[in-house]
């Protein structure tokens, strides 16, 4: 199996998306993560969707979880409110490595070793030979995995 045949098209979002969009799409689309493209259409990081929880939830919580049995429903409820004018951009982590990008010709190990390398629930497929280089799909983890048990059967 080749990069290239495990690719699926995949929702991405830019960097200046609005960052509730971005979290409404994850959301409606049961996505582990967003794949986050530059101005130039190229694979520029990887939003996990426990990050855009993390934004939700206030700092303070955070470093002390107890804290959260203290915070009612229906402020519970408004927690969304803190994505309101933030881009995707501001939701990046800066500590965060840059996507995992495969070439179409990558075996399922290479694809395999890079998610393990840097967790990534997903790896962008990208043909570097095409003109600004060709964003071709996805390959999540839960995908990968179902491929190589499918061939283990």
């Amino acid at each position: 199996m080749r990069a290239r045949d495990l690719a699926v098209e995949y929702e991405t979002v830019g960097l200046d998306s609005d960052a509730l969009d971005a979290a409404r799409l994850m959301a409606e689309h049961r996505l582990p993560a967003m794949l986050v493209l530059d101005e130039r259409g190229a694979p520029k990081a990887i939003l996990p969707a426990s990050q855009m929880i993390k934004i939700l939830v206030p700092g303070y919580v955070v470093e002390d979880p107890t804290l959260a049995a203290v915070v009612d429903e229906r402020h519970a409820d408004r927690l969304c409110e803190a994505l309101k004018g933030r881009t995707v951009r501001d939701c990046l982590s800066f500590s965060a490595p840059p996507p995992a990008v495969a070439a179409p010709d990558d075996t399922a190990l290479e694809v395999a070793a890079q998610m393990a390398q840097i967790r990534s629930p997903l790896v962008a497929v990208v043909d570097k030979e095409a003109p600004g280089g060709r964003l071709l799909g996805v390959i999540t983890a839960s995908h990968l995995l179902e491929r190589l048990l499918a061939a283990a059967t």
